[in-house]
């Protein structure tokens, strides 16, 4: 293991021990290291490994008691709103079934939001939706353009003018499952412009005020990537 020379070095460690954790290095059978062992691993100070310990036990990760030493806690128990770890379980070979969870919770907030964005977004909130259309059109009429950037700007836009404070929250949630997400179901939807004309659809819809033709939209849209997934979950269990 390389020694951390970085200043953060409480992140890094809380960074590459949350990542141990997530893809089973670590685990109730294999034990975690004592604080002394991560000490001489990392060649950092035992405030440092302290600190990262903390920061795991707040994200449900870990526990700590005394006498009983570091405990591995159950996948029940990881806080899967914390984008630290969603980041680390998307980074280590995500499960379909983990892209399925996630696109239910999408299912239960995106057409909402959608529908809030058509009834409250202000005019400069759906500028914002409209910019990153535009992003994903230039990037489809470019050969080869990736759409990735501005399809997460779209969606994380629209969260924004909902108004709804508690989906606007979520936008760094949403943005970091669906980086994995997009990547795994936009390939297998077609060309890059019927994607941005579905995308569009969702748009015109908003910027119309037309509050029920947006949330069924945005409903489609994420159905559509939810039958990628569920045909590929069919296909490994045949």
């Amino acid at each position: 293991m390389a020694r951390l020379t970085n200043l953060n070095l409480s992140d890094q460690v809380t960074n590459e021990l949350g990542k141990a954790i997530i893809d089973g290095s670590y685990n109730n059978e294999t034990g975690f290291p004592s604080e002394a062992q991560l000490c001489e691993e990392y060649g950092i100070s035992r405030t440092s490994v302290r600190e990262a310990v903390k920061m795991l036990a707040a994200k449900g990760l870990i526990s700590s008691k005394p006498r009983q030493g570091i405990r591995i806690e159950l996948p029940e128990k990881w806080n899967f709103y914390d984008t630290n770890v969603l980041t680390w379980m998307l980074a280590s070979s995500p499960s379909l079934t983990v892209l399925r969870e996630f696109l239910q919770m999408r299912f239960a907030i995106e057409p909402q939001a959608a529908a809030l964005a058509a009834k409250y977004g202000t005019k400069e909130d759906i500028a914002e939706i409209g910019k990153a259309l535009e992003g994903m059109r230039a990037a489809a009429q470019t050969p080869d353009g990736d759409l990735h950037k501005a399809d997460l700007e779209f969606h994380t836009a629209i969260l924004q003018a909902s108004g709804n404070r508690f989906f606007s929250q979520l936008k760094d949630f949403i943005r970091t499952a669906l980086n994995v997400s997009i990547q795994h179901t936009t390939p297998a939807k077609g060309s890059n412009e019927a994607i941005v004309e579905e995308h569009h659809k969702v748009y015109i819809a908003i910027s119309e005020g037309n509050v029920e033709r947006a949330k069924n939209l945005m409903v489609y849209l994420i159905d559509e990537a939810m039958t990628v997934i569920e045909d590929e979950i069919k296909a490994q269990e045949s």
